[in-house]
C-alpha cells in the first residue's frame, strides 16, 4: 500500500477539498443545487415566521413556545453551517476549505446538532409538568427557569464537541486532504487523515451514541409519565385535549430520531459511499425543513397568530363576514 505524506500534524497549511457526492453525474448538480436552494428557504422561511410569531403575538408569551423559538433559532443556525457551502459546491464547484474553515463547520454543526437534542429534552420536560403537574407549572416554569433550561441546552452542547474537534484537529493531514462529503462531518475529516483514526472513530461514536440515546431515554421517561397520567383522565375529551398538546412536539421527536436513524444505517450498512453520504444530509436538512410545517399545521395556536400575522385578521373573527358600510 502506497504511504501518504503528511505535514505531521495538523495544520493550518491544510486545505481540505470535498467531493461532495461522488457518483452524481455533472448534469444533475444544478437541479440537485435548486431542491437544496428550496429547502433551505423553506427552512429559513418557516422557522423565521415562527420566531415573528411567537415574539409579536402576547398569546404565545408561554413557556412552551419560549422553547420553540429556541428550536426555530437552532434549525436555521443548524443548516445555515452546511447548506451555503454544499450550495457553493453543487452550483460554483467551490470544493475548498480552509483548516480554520472545516473545524469551524465541524464544531458548529455538532454542537447545534447537541443542542436540538438537548432542547427536545427540556420541552418534553414542559409538557410533563404541564399534564402531570398543573398545579405546580406556574411555579416550576417561571421565565427564569425557563431561561436556566435553555441556556444550560445550548451551553452544554457547545462545550460537548470541544474535545473531540480539538483532538482531530491534532491529527496528521496531507497539503491537500480529500473529505468524501458535502460539508466536514467528524467522522468524514478523520478518514481523511493519515494518522491512526481507531481512536477518533471510537470517540466520535461513543459522543453521537449518548448525545443521541440520553436524550432520547428522558424524553422516552417524561411521555411514560405523561401517558400514565393521561389515562388517569376520565374523559374522553379530557385525554384528547391532554394528548393534542404533545402531538406537535411528538412528531417533532419522531422526526428528528428518524433522521438520525437513516444516518446511522447509512452508516453502518454495507452500502455504497454515497448513501452514506446522503444519509447524513438527510439528517441536516430534513428536521429543519419538517419542525416548521409541523407546528403550522398541528398547533392551533401557532398556526392562528400566523395567520393573523400574515392576514392582519384577529383568528378569532375570522370566517366571519365582514359589514361594509
Amino acid at each position: 500500500m502506497e504511504n501518504i505524506v503528511c505535514n505531521g500534524s495538523g495544520d493550518s497549511q491544510t486545505i481540505f477539498y470535498l467531493t461532495g457526492i461522488p457518483s452524481l453525474p455533472q448534469p444533475f448538480f444544478l437541479p440537485v443545487f435548486f431542491l437544496f436552494l428550496l429547502f433551505y428557504l423553506l427552512i429559513l422561511m418557516g422557522n423565521t415566521l415562527i420566531l415573528v410569531a411567537v415574539v409579536t403575538e402576547p398569546s404565545l408569551h408561554k413557556p412552551m413556545y419560549f422553547f420553540l423559538v429556541n428550536l426555530s433559532a437552532l434549525d436555521i443556525l443548524f443548516t445555515t453551517t452546511t447548506v451555503p457551502k454544499m450550495l457553493s459546491l453543487f452550483l460554483l464547484g467551490d470544493r475548498f476549505l480552509s483548516f480554520p474553515a472545516c473545524f469551524l463547520q465541524m464544531y458548529l454543526f455538532h454542537s447545534f446538532s447537541c443542542s436540538e437534542a438537548f432542547i427536545l429534552v427540556v420541552m418534553a420536560y414542559d409538557r410533563y409538568v404541564a399534564i402531570c403537574r398543573p398545579l405546580h407549572y406556574p411555579v416550576h416554569m417561571t421565565p427564569q427557569t425557563n431561561t436556566a433550561l435553555a441556556a444550560s441546552a445550548w451551553i452544554t452542547a457547545l462545550l460537548l464537541p470541544i474535545p473531540a474537534v480539538v483532538q482531530t484537529s491534532q491529527m496528521a493531514f496531507d497539503s491537500i486532504a480529500y473529505i468524501y462529503h458535502c460539508f466536514c462531518d467528524h467522522l468524514a475529516v478523520v478518514q481523511a487523515s493519515c494518522s491512526d483514526t481507531s481512536p477518533q472513530t471510537l470517540m466520535g461514536f461513543c459522543i453521537a451514541m449518548v448525545v443521541s440515546f440520553l436524550p432520547l431515554l428522558l424524553v422516552l421517561l417524561s411521555y411514560a409519565r405523561i401517558l400514565a397520567s393521561v389515562l388517569l383522565i376520565n374523559s374522553k375529551e379530557g385525554r384528547s385535549k391532554a394528548f393534542s398538546t404533545c402531538s406537535s412536539h411528538l412528531l417533532v421527536v419522531g422526526t428528528y430520531y428518524s433522521s438520525i436513524a437513516i444516518a446511522y444505517v447509512a452508516y453502518r450498512a454495507d452500502l455504497p459511499l454515497d448513501f452514506h453520504i446522503m444519509g447524513n444530509v438527510v439528517y441536516a436538512i430534513l428536521t429543519p425543513v419538517l419542525n416548521p410545517l409541523i407546528y403550522t399545521l398541528r398547533n392551533k395556536d401557532v398556526k392562528a397568530a400566523i395567520t393573523k400575522m400574515t392576514c392582519h385578521q384577529d383568528p378569532k373573527n375570522a370566517g366571519k363576514p365582514r359589514l361594509y358600510s
